[in-house]
């Protein structure tokens, strides 16, 4: 088995894809990521380190982009340990680590092996394909893009609801989505009231989030209309819809459900002490 390690995301893409691309929902995450940086629309100023197993072809992936966790996503369990191996000869530590609970807890054991300490799950995620959209809607309002002078807005809900997620300054996150164009709002009786992103699609599949309302704003259903505003914004354009939810949130849960997705696999994060 060879496992190899690279801080180049376009030759990890070119190695790596035609084996992710056999299911573009589950991998959806890990190719989006490198993709984005591969195409330049993310541009990072530490490297992100790559790994792909090879037995001999690819039968294993994972990652690591600056301040995030390790992300395992789908791996196979027996894969932890050699992927550990090889990520703890360029990584002096990792705040934690995320994907499928087996090869999460195989993984945890051996990193605490090389660095000592032990691996807690904080946090359940789980992986939502659209199946059929049902539209919803919400007490009042409309979707639109975002504009140029909510910069300063987006940012500012960025902080408060993504503080732990964003790698990056938050007027800056905030300021690539709008010149994506890829983060639409819910205005209400002239107000921005709600806010969802979406990616590029990658094969086809274009993941939904992050998705924030203020919480004084909430309880009027407009996450949950923008949500399925931008879905059917995807399914025009000719791509599959994802997105990812915190389990321990039986609200949105609920909410994507009714819009029409429908779960695909369960992910756990877990930080390293």
């Amino acid at each position: 088995m060879d496992v190899r390690v690279t801080s180049d995301p376009q030759a990890f893409e070119q190695t790596v894809f035609p084996f992710l691309q056999r299911d573009p929902v589950l991998n959806n995450l890990v190719m989006t990521v490198v993709h984005e940086r591969a195409t330049g629309r993310m541009r990072e100023t530490e490297p992100s380190y790559y790994v792909s197993v090879h037995d001999p072809d690819v039968v294993g992936v994972a990652m690591r982009t600056p301040g995030r966790y390790v992300y395992l996503g789908a791996l196979r369990e027996d894969l932890a340990e050699p992927v550990a191996d090889a990520l703890a000869d360029v990584l002096p530590r990792v705040p934690g680590v995320a994907g499928d609970r087996p090869v999460v807890t195989r993984f945890g054991e051996r990193w605490g092996a090389h660095r000592g300490g032990r691996a807690t799950v904080v946090r359940g995620t789980r992986l939502h394909k659209l199946i059929e959209l049902t539209p919803l809607e919400a007490d009042a309002g409309e979707a639109r893009l975002m504009a140029a002078d909510e910069v300063d807005l987006v940012a500012a809900w960025g902080k408060d609801g993504f503080a732990e997620e964003l790698t990056i300054g938050h007027r800056e996150w905030a300021e690539r989505h709008l010149e994506h164009e890829s983060m639409l709002i819910w205005e209400a009786d002239g107000e921005p009231v709600s806010m969802v992103g979406f990616h590029q699609p990658v094969f086809g599949v274009c993941r939904v989030g992050p998705v924030y309302t203020p919480p004084e704003r909430r309880r009027h259903g407009y996450a949950g209309a923008l949500t399925s505003h931008v879905t059917a914004m995807i399914l025009a354009n000719g791509n599959q819809a994802c997105l990812f939810t915190d389990l321990s949130n039986p609200t949105s849960n609920k909410i994507y459900h009714q819009a029409g997705y429908r779960p695909v696999a369960d992910f756990v994060e877990a930080e390293f002490s």
